[in-house]
């Protein structure tokens, strides 16, 4: 989806593909056909923006064949799709049946990580629509805290420094700017906005920035005005945002609360949560964690990491944390001129729901997906926004 902004730039709207998990290109190429142009569909839009996530497999079979590579566009193309950024974060596995900390390997002192990217970059440039200015690609930030010391930060910087430097070519080859974004994410080495400053002005290049999702913003009790403004200070580009929310609980200590909560600690993803009390911010690693003993503290809200739909807040006594998602995005696009021009929907925890709120079949998550989608277009149109054919 495609929206004007007031200053006449574009902004697009995606959904990301991770919640369709495929590791190889035939199932790329199966979400499109079940999943994604049903959800154009149901939108009613002759064409429709996806963020596509491609595991290794996927992405070397794009990368070492063009004719791959060409027959993914045609089919993207055929069906309405069309895509100007990645999921560039997980490797490989996104659709196990446990995940967890699996998902942060490998990090950025592993030379796999930059491979990976290096060859995303290259399969974005071939997919971009021909009017599409640039394309971006979020990916992990950096490393999860408890794998990262002085040796592999070094090789961080210079994997991270090294992928500049072939963007730049990419872009001399092609005339396509392909930009990546570390995604801050609680219980990692870059966990907030705040901390992405110092590694990425260290790097210093335009093509390497940062990607914002509103989840782990909220998640980190960040203020998304003051992200924003210290990004902007700091001259961070932000390369895209993932339009997200979090599980709110105001009052944790309550026994109904804990009950409530406890429905959503699932065994598939990490669902990191946090508090924030007067000595700064605690944590644990899972929900499960925080729920057992006193592991956190409970006198102030909890918040978790645990993507829930746009457009349906959990029943009371919990809520999510649009609220905070509608002021990043009024950071992010409401001004003068947008701080980024790539939005993207990423809810992939619908079949970690509690089973209740799970869809049953593909009709059901499609419809879901599709009113996601509808809450965010009509966030942009009411910031001033105008939604193109």
């Amino acid at each position: 989806m495609r929206f004007r902004h007031p200053d006449g730039s574009t902004v697009h709207l995606a959904y990301c593909t991770n919640v369709h998990p495929a590791e190889t290109l035939d199932g790329v190429l199966a979400q499109l056909r079940d999943h994604c142009e049903p959800v154009r569909r149901r939108l009613g839009r002759d064409r429709l923006g996806i963020g596509l996530w491609l595991a290794k497999d996927a992405a070397h079979a794009l990368v070492t064949d063009p004719s791959a590579l060409r027959g993914l566009r045609t089919e993207l193309d055929r069906r309405g799709l069309e895509v100007v950024t990645l999921n560039g974060f997980p490797y490989e596995g996104f659709g196990a049946e446990e995940v967890k900390y699996r998902v942060y390997k490998p990090d950025w002192a592993d030379p796999e990580r930059l491979d990976h990217t290096s060859a995303l970059a290259r399969v974005l440039a071939g997919l971009l629509p021909d009017d599409a200015i640039e394309g971006t690609i979020s990916t992990l930030p950096l490393a999860w805290h408890t794998a990262y010391d002085d040796d592999r930060a070094a090789r961080a910087h210079e994997a991270l420094t090294t992928l500049a430097e072939r963007l730049d070519a990419l872009y001399e080859l092609t005339g396509r700017s392909i930009r990546v974004g570390l995604e801050p994410e609680p219980g990692c080495t870059v966990e907030t906005t705040a901390d992405a400053i110092g590694p990425l002005t260290a790097i210093g290049h335009d093509r390497i920035g940062i990607c914002v999702d509103t989840c782990h913003l909220a998640t980190s009790f960040e203020d998304p005005h003051t992200a924003m403004d210290a990004l902007t200070r700091a001259h961070v580009p932000i390369v895209k945002s993932q339009l997200s929310a979090a599980l709110h609980a105001e009052h944790p200590h309550l026994p109904d609360v804990r009950e409530a909560l406890a429905a959503f600690d699932e065994p598939r993803f990490l669902h990191q949560t946090r508090t924030a009390t007067s000595a700064g911010l605690r944590g644990t690693d899972d929900l499960g964690e925080a729920l057992t003993g006193d592991a956190l503290p409970d006198a102030s809200p909890w918040r978790a990491h645990f993507h829930v739909p746009l457009h349906a807040a959990p029943a009371a006594p919990l809520t999510s944390t649009l609220p905070e998602l509608r002021a990043a995005l009024t950071r992010l696009v409401g001004g003068a001129h947008p701080l980024t021009r790539h939005l993207e929907v990423e809810t992939y925890t619908w079949q970690a729901l509690p089973p209740e709120l799970r869809p049953r079949g593909r009709a059901q998550l499609a419809e879901g997906i599709a009113a996601e989608l509808a809450l965010a277009r009509d966030l942009l149109t009411d910031l001033g926004l105008k939604e193109l054919p």
